[in-house]
């Protein structure tokens, strides 16, 4: 009999995630009811979802009366863990959980386990696709779109070979149970300072992971972030690190120690350096722009091959792998002017990767959106050299052309739609037009998915 049933159960959030709560705890024969603030009219994809299960819903605000008298909380990643209900609930002892806790009482398998600021996403889907490459059946989720706790909600009884998790700062807060066979950070920089009060408290939210993480546990980190370099103080678990530096260049007991993969220029190879065998991975067919892309395949790599990958199928990835949809995504060339989706640049930090990978000084840079606190001054040495003209839109618009607005020619729009047709009518044959908002989307669309499939349309209806 499962331990939840009959348990009044509260689900705070009903996106993805929320459902597979709902749907979860319906299963196990609980009471659940589902909590959102937004409207019913907001929510009908989600409720349709569920529209079989026995469900009570309280939509539009939060009653607190359900929250003291529920036996168990379950809150969605997008829920801030400070909000009234949520406190009074805690002091009054309730449980509260996260869905990654729910689903890590469910796996079996070994879990590869992904963090970071940027290109989470992209290492994700490398480590899956090095697994499928190798016949290996390979459960990818998390933050990546697809919940953790979908793979108990399966009709069949699941066999995998291994687990591979997106992991954001908003799901480690409250994960406890999910220890990974191998934990991968792939840079920490500043972000989401809407819903942290400084870099101390998101780096702790991050660090979470790290703490769970046992002698058993690989942690694969990034040894050219200082943030992420860090992490290897105190920690009992076995490092593999990964750097765009030769490590005999770096010298000292790192260089004599060496665990991990670094990129070798003049060959365009990955040399990986694991279990004392050296080997090398051949660079001349990646398709993706960027040294932020190698730092990402590397990472990968290390978390492919300790979990038993064979080096053929990891170098047929590297061959094949086209990229994450929205992440510095190639549209279209019309009338010589190229096109690129970086929606998913929801940060400072990962627009200065996504203007570094491109060799050009004739960036049309689309940016703006939802502030999340940012500060967008260290974008202005990119801006001077690579952009010749800015387009800003949304909430951000204002504060962005204040940071950075000097030093390229610089427009404010209102919509979103003029400001592709003004980047359009602006360019000239070889210019390159790129969307990476360094915002959040939440100004304009429910998220930067939808955000980017609109910038598509829109470049294909030119």
């Amino acid at each position: 009999m499962s331990k939840y049933k009959g348990k009044r159960v509260l689900v705070v959030g009903f996106g993805l995630s929320g459902v597979a709560v709902a749907k979860y705890m319906s299963k196990q024969g609980a009471k659940v009811t589902v909590t959102d603030a937004k409207q019913r009219t907001e929510l009908m994809d989600s409720i349709n979802a569920c529209a079989d299960l026995k469900i009570e819903y309280e939509l539009g605000k939060h009653n607190n009366k359900t929250f003291h008298t529920a036996e168990l909380i379950v809150v969605s990643p997008g829920v801030p863990l400070n909000i009234k209900p949520l406190e009074e609930a805690r002091e009054k002892n309730v449980p509260i959980v996260s869905e990654i806790d729910l689903a890590a009482a469910c796996l079996n398998e070994p879990v590869i386990a992904v963090t970071g600021t940027n290109g989470k996403t992209t290492t994700t889907m490398l480590i899956g696709e090095m697994f499928k490459a190798a016949s290996k059946p390979v459960y990818v989720g998390g933050n990546i779109g697809k919940p953790l706790l979908d793979y108990a909600n399966g009709d069949t009884e699941p066999k995998y070979d291994a687990v591979v998790a997106e992991l954001s700062s908003f799901q480690l807060e409250l994960s406890e149970r999910l220890v990974p066979a191998v934990a991968v950070f792939t840079n920490l920089e500043e972000d989401h300072l809407d819903r942290y009060p400084d870099m101390a408290a998101y780096t702790a939210a991050k660090k979470r992971l790290l703490s769970v993480c046992d002698r058993n546990s690989y942690v694969v980190l990034n040894y050219d972030c200082p943030n992420v370099s860090k992490f290897a103080e105190g920690t009992a678990a076995k490092l593999i690190w990964f750097t765009k530096q030769d490590p005999i260049s770096i010298g000292g007991t790192f260089a004599e120690q060496f665990c991990g993969a670094y990129y070798r220029p003049a060959t365009r190879q990955i040399i990986t350096k694991l279990n004392g065998k050296e080997e090398a991975y051949d660079l001349t067919q990646w398709k993706l722009f960027g040294e932020h892309n190698r730092e990402n395949l590397m990472a990968a790599i290390c978390a492919a091959r300790t979990m038993g990958v064979p080096q053929k199928a990891i170098q047929a990835v590297v061959n094949s792998f086209k990229g994450v949809p929205h992440r510095i995504e190639f549209i279209r060339k019309k009338d010589g002017v190229f096109f690129f989706n970086d929606s998913k640049g929801t940060n400072v930090m990962s627009v200065k990767r996504s203007l570094a990978a491109f060799n050009s000084n004739s960036i049309i840079l689309i940016a703006g959106g939802k502030d999340k606190n940012m500060d967008f001054t260290p974008l202005v040495d990119l801006v001077r050299t690579k952009c010749k003209i800015l387009i800003l839109l949304g909430e951000a618009k204002e504060k962005i052309n204040r940071a950075i607005g000097d030093f390229a020619e610089t427009y404010l729009v209102g919509t979103f739609e003029e400001a592709v047709l003004l980047s359009y009518q602006k360019s000239r044959s070889g210019d390159i037009i790129l969307l990476s908002p360094g915002c959040s989307s939440h100004d304009m669309f429910r998220n930067y998915e939808e955000r980017g499939e609109y910038f598509r349309k829109l470049v294909n209806q030119l």
